[in-house]
């Protein structure tokens, strides 16, 4: 079994690598900067690493471990902002675009990364976990981005699993479940059937048809395409779990994206992650 930490470390520069402390092996994400000193975000708070300013060979020499030497073959995933780089990690990457007859076909010139590190926390989410797995409700998991809703989602599918639930995993960017070679490297439980690198209305869909799921679970919807699969397989009776970026429900009933599933009743909960000096709190919420 892997460890994302570890593995994470790996795709770093040597010399960034080695400058590494205790403390940051609770890093969310390690970021490289061309310029500037290379951090580790620890507690919603960017720490250095070293003194050394990242230069553009450290942002090469990360991308080209990440992309095991194959940064072309990758060039679609890039438009997106990021690389899957297995194991559960994601590579947000910064740069210059390559644009090509209106469109944004890759990226060059790059100035900056991220590494973000996903994490495995057994009993997350407190009370407001508990409602959601307790409840029937069609929910969404609310938070800005980095505010931890892959981690309760991940949680959630595990916890939902061991209690004989059949879940069905929709992991487009393969963070949920981090399956390597077949086999999940976080643990799912043991009724979780999972579909990775599928984009997700089209993963839905691949679900609904095969596994025939109690519930189906997806990060971060948003896109209309996404918000369709969802709302199709809760038609089909299926109970769908997802995350989606906002502060707020307010600010979620305000987003085009979202506003027509919670106002056709498709979404009638939400959990809210707030972050405060770096402690995480969970609040259920019904969205009627």
């Amino acid at each position: 079994m892997m460890n994302a930490y570890d593995e994470a470390v790996r795709l770093l520069p040597a010399k960034t690598a080695a400058a590494l402390g205790k403390e940051p092996s609770f890093a969310e994400e390690f970021r490289l900067r061309t310029g500037c000193a290379p951090t580790a975000l620890v507690g919603g708070t960017e720490l250095p690493i070293s003194d050394a300013a990242v230069t553009q060979d450290d942002i090469a020499c990360v991308i080209e471990k990440a992309t095991r030497a194959s940064v072309h073959a990758v060039q679609h995933d890039m438009v997106k902002g990021f690389i899957s780089c297995g194991f559960g990690l994601r590579l947000g990457v910064c740069g210059t675009g390559i644009i090509s007859g209106g469109a944004v076909v890759g990226l060059r010139d790059f100035s900056s990364v991220s590494i973000r590190i996903p994490h495995e926390v057994h009993c997350c989410g407190g009370e407001a976990a508990k409602a959601l797995r307790d409840s029937r409700d069609n929910t969404l998991i609310v938070s800005p981005p980095g505010g931890g809703k892959t981690t309760l989602l991940r949680e959630l599918i595990r916890s939902m699993s061991v209690s004989g639930t059949r879940v069905a995993v929709a992991d487009e960017r393969g963070e949920l479940a981090a399956v390597y070679r077949g086999a999940p490297q976080f643990d799912i439980g043991p009724m979780t059937d999972v579909m990775s690198d599928v984009p997700k209305s089209e993963a839905v869909m691949m679900l609904l048809r095969a596994m025939n799921p109690q519930v189906i679970a997806m990060d971060e919807i948003s896109s209309p395409a996404d918000c369709s699969a969802a709302a199709s397989a809760i038609g089909c009776g299926v109970r769908v779990i997802a995350s989606a970026h906002a502060e707020s429900v307010n600010e979620l009933k305000k987003r085009a994206v979202y506003r027509g599933l919670i106002e056709s009743g498709a979404f009638t909960a939400a959990v809210i992650i707030e972050n405060r000096g770096g402690e995480r709190s969970y609040r259920w919420e019904s969205l009627q």
